[in-house]
């Protein structure tokens, strides 16, 4: 069979999966069907990032900083992409938490940082923001770039000495 007559025939093939295949099971779908996944989609997703992002910090930050950690406003979560902040005097250190696969974790980090460095200076956030990567490693939550610790509790001493 030459090149030209077997594109020709997956073509074909193709077609009759998406116009008889496909098409037959998208016509089972129905309203329920779509309600009952996007809420499942919603809900567990987001209920599952949400606990695992206040395990990472409460469970592990929180202790190894010595520091109190709470939630971030809404506003600024919305405007500046800030999740958790520590309140040092009358100055605030954001963080902003994320969760991701152990293997995918640098690529994340490089990522997160720039897209939200729009978040945190553009915006005016007006204080320090770090990223904290939650990764799940032997199914158990660590925090991945464990470096920014470190800048957390320098920006801390700073703080503190300013005050």
């Amino acid at each position: 069979m030459e090149p030209e007559e077997y594109l020709e025939d997956l073509g074909k093939t193709l077609y009759i999966k998406i116009s008889e295949v496909i098409k037959a099971e998208v016509e089972e779908v129905d309203e329920e069907d779509c309600i009952q996944y996007i809420k499942n989609l919603v809900i567990n997703r987001t209920y599952k990032g949400y606990v695992t992002e206040k395990q990472t910090i409460y469970g592990q930050l929180q202790d190894i900083l010595g520091a109190k950690i709470r939630p971030a406003p809404d506003e600024w979560d919305r405007l500046y992409n800030v999740d958790f902040y520590i309140k040092v005097g009358d100055k605030y250190i954001g963080i902003q938490i994320k969760p991701t696969t152990f293997e995918h974790a640098p690529e994340y980090e490089r990522k997160w940082r720039d897209a939200y460095r729009n978040s945190h200076e553009k915006r005016n956030f007006g204080r320090k923001v770090f990223i904290i990567l939650s990764v799940e490693k032997e199914r158990k939550k660590e925090i991945f770039n464990t470096e920014a610790i470190e800048q957390i509790k320098r920006e801390i001493e700073r703080l503190q000495s300013v005050s």
